[in-house]
């Protein structure tokens, strides 16, 4: 399979082991990956386009990723948001959920959970609701 053809995800993450070990296990599912360690270069990759499917940490630098998620819908309306935190709260549950987010994430879940909701963002809308 070419690169163009890869599905393309960016992972968005100040944890390097994180990003790194998240990225190696979807690397294995022939995906193409990209990562970033904050929301600049962020919004910087996702301005230059072709991500299908972003995985965001909760706790950024910048500011909570449930912020940044108008921002980031304003650049491409169409890119699935998974949300990703370490630590849940139903407080900060709640805040995540009110976004437009594809799916929220809690590491400690396993991998699994997560692959299967990567695989599912890559569905067509109109597949899915049916």
């Amino acid at each position: 399979m070419s690169l163009s053809q890869k599905k393309r995800i960016l992972i968005i993450d100040p944890d390097p082991k994180e990003r790194r070990d998240i990225a190696l296990q979807l690397e294995d599912e022939f995906y193409s990956i990209d990562t970033g360690k904050n929301l600049s270069e962020a919004l910087k990759k996702i301005s230059e386009g072709g991500y299908h499917c972003l995985l965001l940490e909760v706790d950024l630098p910048e500011m909570k990723g449930y912020e940044a998620v108008p921002i980031i819908k304003s650049l491409d309306p169409k890119l699935k948001i998974i949300m990703m935190t370490k630590k849940n709260s139903k407080k900060l549950e709640a805040k995540v959920r009110e976004q437009d987010i594809f799916f929220y994430y809690i590491k400690s879940f396993g991998l699994e959970e997560l692959k299967l909701a990567i695989k599912n963002a890559f569905i067509p809308d109109e597949r899915r609701n049916n």
